[in-house]
């Protein structure tokens, strides 16, 4: 099928958007419901404390309301696009935007913890769909020539929201209540379902598509049931890992073997069948799997980053979570001017080209946190390590996107979205994971090297020492605490350091990951940006 037919196809999407509503009306639409649902992955995290204390458990117990949430969210991801196909994409999407809303009021009147967390994944599985399924809409309602802006607003969307996440919850919780942090989301979602109802349509192909699988579509108990053991079993053993000093813990080292071993199992079973849940053989495709290993990527450095200079600032400069989080601000400022920008560059330039730039721009940028961080650094300079690695985002969302639905039939369009989707948020967690990880093992390892440093035969640890007890013993102490105070002193001069260290030495690393997917660029194909992005050539 030529470009302008499917082209042509696209614009088919509703019977009654296509000739009196403005696309640009079902874009805000599904973003709205989207930027709720990315919002909640993040929203909570600063209102745990409060949250154990309202509900009389600990602040581990009640970090299982994000695990909880993560776990059911990654498990609907990767099946949406089968859903939407099975009972259809409005159907589908509608009862996600319900049961999400219902969910997120029941959590907000949760009496007490265990309740919480069953709600928690209720609403991390109706969540699920909301992000794919929006993607999904967009690809169908907006020709090829626009649909680089379309994408421009849905990812202010998906960066933004995890971004502002903390900032919002901690303003809730500081001002109101953790609760409300839920009940934010019911007026918004019944706005959503409203509009929904009344703007969307199934595109014509979709349902000519679930007119000739009716009936042969059957729910695969085994295949979810496999994919949920696997993808639960490595979401809890990237948000506990750390916490629980990894393999040494019994759970994670038992889940350290149920994951391969369902992986493994999955995608045996997926690959034998003939109408697989989740189409894996789009991997056989260089061009869909590179763009997928870049949005991998891409999950890490966002959310990476997210939590980066936040949690630095917090634990060495004395910021509270709200304070915090607006060092993000200047960043997601520039993310909102730039990302309509780049919408409109990708129908003028190569999707590989811009990506390539993007890695290399979120490299440097990461590099010189590397070399440049320290205790001195003003707010400003926080807000600006987020402002130089937003110009390497802004490049990456938008082209990831477009070329990972090259060389796909429009009908595989559910499945792009959702294994897109999915790979981005499991590199969300990979990042999340890695930064708590090396802080911890990298701190531990400068403070080994700094510590053999600070000894009595060297002279600068003495005047150094000497000069303390001098000044502790002109306040009051005696000589031997005195001395005991000033080497305490020393070591705790030490332990920042290290923790210091371990921050430059996480920002290297995410900076060659970065880099290492510029080579990669070869492997996508080189797109025509004036042609249709779902021509099969």
């Amino acid at each position: 099928m030529g470009a302008a037919a499917k082209i042509g196809t696209q614009r088919q999407f509703a019977a009654k958007p296509s000739g009196r509503i403005n696309p640009w009306i079902i874009a805000a639409v599904v973003s709205l419901a989207a930027f709720m649902e990315v919002l909640d992955t993040s929203i909570a995290n600063v209102a745990l404390p409060y949250m154990a204390g309202g509900l009389a458990a600990s602040v581990d117990d009640a970090s299982w309301v994000l695990t909880s949430y993560l776990v059911a969210n990654a498990i609907v991801l990767p099946i949406s696009g089968w859903l939407s196909v099975r009972f259809g994409r409005k159907r589908y999407y509608m009862a996600s935007v319900a049961v999400f809303t219902a969910s997120s009021f029941l959590c907000g009147i949760a009496p007490s913890l265990g309740m919480l967390i069953m709600f928690r994944i209720l609403q991390g599985a109706a969540g699920g769909g909301l992000q794919p399924v929006s993607q999904a809409i967009l690809k169908d309602t907006f020709p090829a020539e626009e649909l680089g802006t379309a994408f421009a607003v849905y990812g202010m969307v998906v960066v933004l929201a995890p971004a502002i996440g903390p900032t919002v919850g901690g303003w809730i919780t500081d001002h109101y209540q953790w609760r409300w942090i839920f009940y934010m989301n019911v007026p918004i979602g019944i706005i959503s379902l409203m509009l929904v109802s009344r703007l969307i349509e199934d595109p014509a192909y979709l349902r000519e598509q679930m007119r000739k699988v009716r009936g042969f579509l059957r729910f695969d108990y085994i295949g979810i049931g496999v994919l949920a053991l696997c993808l639960g079993s490595l979401q809890v053993m990237l948000d506990k890992g750390q916490e629980d000093n990894w393999f040494y813990s019994p759970l994670i080292s038992t889940l350290g073997v149920i994951f391969p071993i369902a992986l493994v199992l999955f995608l045996v079973w997926e690959l034998t069948r003939r109408k697989p849940m989740m189409d894996l053989r789009m991997f056989k495709n260089p061009n869909f799997a590179a763009a997928a290993a870049m949005m991998f990527v891409y999950g890490i450095e966002v959310y990476a980053i997210t939590v980066f200079t936040p949690q630095f600032v917090q634990a060495f400069m004395g910021y509270d979570a709200e304070l915090a989080g607006l060092t993000q601000a200047p960043g997601a400022a520039l993310l909102i001017v730039l990302m309509p920008m780049v919408g409109k560059l990708v129908k003028k330039v190569e999707a590989r080209w811009l990506i390539g730039l993007g890695f290399v721009f979120s490299a440097l940028a990461l590099f010189q946190i590397s070399t440049n961080l320290d205790l001195q650094i003003s707010f400003w300079t926080a807000a600006n390590y987020r402002v130089y690695q937003s110009l390497g985002l802004a490049l990456l969302f938008i082209p990831i996107n477009t070329v990972s639905y090259v060389g796909v039939p429009e009908e595989k369009g559910g499945d792009v979205s959702g294994t897109i989707n999915l790979l981005r948020n499991i590199g969300g967690s990979v990042g999340i994971s890695l930064v708590e990880t090396m802080l911890a093992r990298r701190a531990q390892f400068h403070q080994d090297e700094l510590i053999t440093h600070v000894t009595r035969a060297q002279q600068s640890f003495r005047t150094l020492s000497g000069g303390l007890s001098a000044q502790l013993l002109h306040r009051g102490l005696s000589q031997p605490h005195a001395m005991s105070q000033s080497y305490l002193r020393i070591y705790d001069s030490v332990i920042t350091q290290a923790t210091v260290q371990s921050y430059m030495d996480v920002a290297w690393l995410i900076a060659v990951i970065c880099l290492a997917m510029v080579p990669i660029i070869f492997l996508l194909k080189k797109n025509n940006p004036n042609a249709a992005h779902v021509s099969v050539e």
